[in-house]
């Protein structure tokens, strides 16, 4: 039986696995969605309305009217009741609802009374977040203006599909055109010292000396080896780019941990801190699902841990020969896990519990993590004793560029 406190979809994992595949980067927010917000509260007659993504831990709005809002807790949420099914969910008047009356959006300046929500749907019952139309005062939806706000929501659902697809394209495009660009530059220079070299011994034939002749020779074996040392380099994928976007280094990685993060430990007051390894700090590597991966576990860490506790992220990247391996360590001071809790994160099974403040549980976001580490064909490890917090070890190989 559900939590009505705590509502979590039966297809819980599912939903983040299939959320995570978007990959989304909550602090670099393009409102490719704002003509729809407004076009929403314009439709409902409301003063808000939202695109609210729900992931493991945390609602984002990546897009808002009427307000100025990027996160809160997901269990402070409405939307977390949204994407229980595939109806729309109304609240008529928050201050006759025990779920909602008590909350600070209610109680506080913000004063809001009416809530109507329809889930965004990615396919059958997978649920990643809501559209949403808020208000100060009571209202009544006509069933005209229900059914335009249906069609919204399924607009931001195949714009989000759309922009999803467009950048995978742009992606494969810009690797292919940069690696065409790189070889054409970078072989143009020995070939044509080969070429020079080659037909000005045909044009002296054999009458040069041959000291001479032999330094001919020499000088097109210097440019063959520079042709097959960048051969061995576009094969390790070992060359230097500026970094696209689809790309961190640890340094563009820390900022945007502490962007998206920092706001969540200083709301419960715990302190977190992002450290890197100043060693191949300006290396590239793939970005593919590294802030999901390393974002549920810091707002894992932060549930974890009492106010005026500590959050620390150490991220560095080891290269030996060809192996390439991103190591990410999030370790807290938190109530710590016993060991069957840590087989059953490794195994992908970790239970919802409560955290320190009541945040309500959602476990699924350390399964979500050990589903995406093992995709990528990395390794995780948990160490931790019941009131000794917990560390969490992730070793991620990367592939060349």
């Amino acid at each position: 039986m559900q939590n009505t406190n705590s509502p979590i979809p039966e297809n819980e994992l599912q939903r983040l696995i299939s959320l995570s595949h978007f990959d989304l980067d909550y602090s670099d927010r393009e409102d490719h969605y704002k003509d729809l917000t407004l076009l929403a509260a314009k439709v409902a007659g409301t003063e808000i309305s939202l695109v609210n993504i729900i992931d493991s831990f945390t609602q984002w709005s990546i897009s808002s009217h009427g307000i100025d809002i990027e996160q809160m807790p997901r269990e402070e949420s409405v939307c977390q009741y949204t994407i229980m099914s595939d109806q729309p969910f109304e609240v008529p008047d928050f201050t006759l609802d025990e779920r909602f009356s008590s909350k600070y959006y209610v109680q506080g300046p913000a004063g809001l009374r009416y809530y109507y929500g329809l889930p965004l749907q990615i396919s059958g019952g997978v649920n990643i977040g809501a559209l949403c139309v808020l208000d100060t005062q009571v209202r009544t939806l006509t069933p005209e203006k229900v059914e335009l706000l249906a069609i919204i929501a399924e607009s931001v659902v195949k714009r989000l599909k759309s922009y999803h697809t467009i950048e995978l394209i742009k992606s494969k495009l810009k690797e292919a055109n940069e690696a065409k660009k790189k070889v054409a530059h970078d072989i143009r220079g020995p070939l044509a010292g080969i070429i020079g070299l080659s037909e000005l011994m045909a044009e002296q034939g054999f009458t040069n000396d041959p000291q001479e002749l032999m330094e001919f020779i020499g000088m097109i074996n210097k440019a063959g080896r520079s042709l097959l040392d960048l051969a061995d380099e576009i094969l390790s994928g070992d060359n230097k780019h500026q970094l696209s976007e689809h790309e961190f280094n640890l340094a563009l990685f820390k900022d945007k941990l502490e962007k998206l993060y920092l706001p969540q430990a200083r709301h419960k007051n715990v302190t977190l801190e992002v450290l890197l390894d100043s060693v191949n700090a300006g290396i590239p590597f793939a970005k593919n699902k590294l802030l999901q991966i390393t974002g549920n576990l810091i707002s894992n860490a932060i549930k974890f841990t009492p106010a005026g506790g500590k959050v620390q992220v150490s991220l560095s990247l080891e290269i030996s020969g060809e192996e390439k391996l991103l190591k990410i360590l999030v370790t807290d001071t938190g109530v710590g896990i016993d060991a069957a809790a840590i087989e059953k994160v490794i195994a992908g099974k970790n239970e919802s519990t409560s955290g320190t403040m009541g945040e309500k549980g959602y476990g699924f976001g350390l399964s979500l993590v050990s589903h995406l580490v093992e995709s990528l064909n990395g390794k995780i490890s948990v160490k931790s004793r019941p009131g000794e917090g917990a560390t969490f070890d992730v070793v991620l190989p990367q592939g060349g560029r």
